[in-house]
């Protein structure tokens, strides 16, 4: 297992989450390990030509990640984060597992400014 995958094991739901700067960006609510074989970019041959990315990203998951299917594509093969931003409720982001510096105190730390992340669609 590699280092990020072992990060990424160690986070559960309801952690808060600290960007690089020290601010709070919100608490994780869903946790994804990567996985290398998951949908790439370069789609597979061969392809049903009725069938778009989007559409077979969407075959193959579950409503998640909820980003352009390029980003989609990456998140299920490193691992991500997704964060429920503060207030409540108002909205998510996504955390690469590479973007995350540590898990300490309850706490997930990120390497990037919250203004970095992905937002949800």
């Amino acid at each position: 297992m590699s280092q990020q995958q072992e990060t990424v094991s160690r986070i559960t739901t309801g952690m808060r989450v600290v960007d690089s700067t020290g601010a709070e960006v919100g608490t994780v609510d869903l946790v994804q390990r990567g996985d290398p074989a998951a949908v790439t970019v370069e789609a597979p041959a061969p392809v049903d030509p009725g069938s778009s990315l989007d559409e077979l990203i969407e075959s193959a998951a579950v409503d998640e990640p909820d980003v352009p299917a390029d980003l989609a594509a990456r998140l299920l093969r490193e691992g991500y984060l997704k964060v429920s931003t503060e207030p409540a409720g108002s909205g998510a982001v996504y955390v690469l597992a590479d973007r995350i510096a540590a898990v300490a105190d309850g706490a997930v730390r990120l390497t990037v400014p919250a203004a970095e992340l992905p937002a949800e669609e």
